[in-house]
Order: C-alpha cells, then structure tokens, then sequence
C-alpha cells in the first residue's frame, strides 16, 4: 500500500507517480464550473437594475442631461428631478458623485434602490467645494427596459436649490 506524501517542491506522490499542486488546481478548477442563476430572468432583471443605477450616476457626474432624459420616465415627478439637475450642471464645474446600491426591492414593476452616497460639487469660482452624502432610494419601472420613476428620501440631485 501506497502512501500519500508532500515534499518541498510541492509534489503528491502516488501510487501513479508525481502530480504537482498545479496539475491537481487546474484539474479542479476546470471540473468545478460555477453553476447557472437559479432563476436567470430574475438574474437578468437584476444585472439590467444595476446598470441602470449605474447609467444614472454616471451621467449626472458626465453632466450628460441628454442620458438623463433617456433613462427617465414621462412623469412630472422625474422631469423636476431633470429641471433641478440642470440647475446644477449650470451651477457646478464639475461633479464628483459615488454611491453603493444597499438593497433593491422589486414590488411588480417598480423598484427601489436604496443607495448610500457621496458627492463633491465645484463651482467655477470657488475655492472650497461643496461636500454632502447621505441615503436615498431611487424609483424605477420595468423588467426588460428599466426607465427612472422617481425618488424617496436624500438623493445627490438639485444640490444647487438646497445652497439657494
């Protein structure tokens, strides 16, 4: 009877011969592929969510109110969200905006993002920015195309009308 053993050069001997940890990680890695979603759809949904989030806060940085207005719904709601954000773009030089998404809460169509996040706001001719974060929950609606519905709470948008 054969036994295991391990030498220094991280070799397995074995009643077969040598196999080195590499040739033993790579036989594993390759035969322990990851499994698929449980539920790919609701997978989908989320990943199109994230992005959506992400769209979002990345075009309010890029002070891009075209793919602002490409995210949002025709509501009256989004469209002072969009006024608001345009009074910042014409306040501020430059916006630097991170969030992290906390919990994504999905009732039918609509969902809720809560988002923790912060922000820095210059204005052109200022010598100290503007510095605020906080927590907020963003609105949005649809499973395929996912579109800006609203917003609850403190959300980085119309910072300019909170200094006014």
């Amino acid at each position: 009877m054969k036994i295991h053993t391990m030498s220094r050069g991280h070799h397995v001997s074995t009643a077969y011969g040598s196999v080195t940890w590499m040739g033993l990680m790579v036989f594993f890695l390759t035969a322990c592929t990851s499994t698929p979603p449980r539920y790919p759809e609701d997978h989908a949904r989320f990943e199109r969510i994230v992005e959506a989030v992400e769209t979002l806060r990345r075009a309010y940085e890029q002070r891009d109110e075209a793919a602002i207005h490409d995210l949002a719904l025709p509501l009256q709601e989004v469209e002072q969200l969009e006024q608001e954000i345009a009074r910042d773009f014409s306040t501020f030089s430059t916006i630097t905006l991170t969030w992290a998404i906390d919990r994504i809460t999905i009732k039918g169509d609509l969902i809720f993002v809560a988002i923790h996040w912060d922000g820095i706001w210059n204005r052109p001719a200022a010598k100290q920015p503007i510095h605020e974060a906080g927590h907020g929950i963003l609105i949005w609606s649809g499973t395929q195309v996912i579109l800006w519905a609203g917003v609850e709470g403190d959300v980085p948008f119309g910072i300019a009308d909170r200094l006014s």
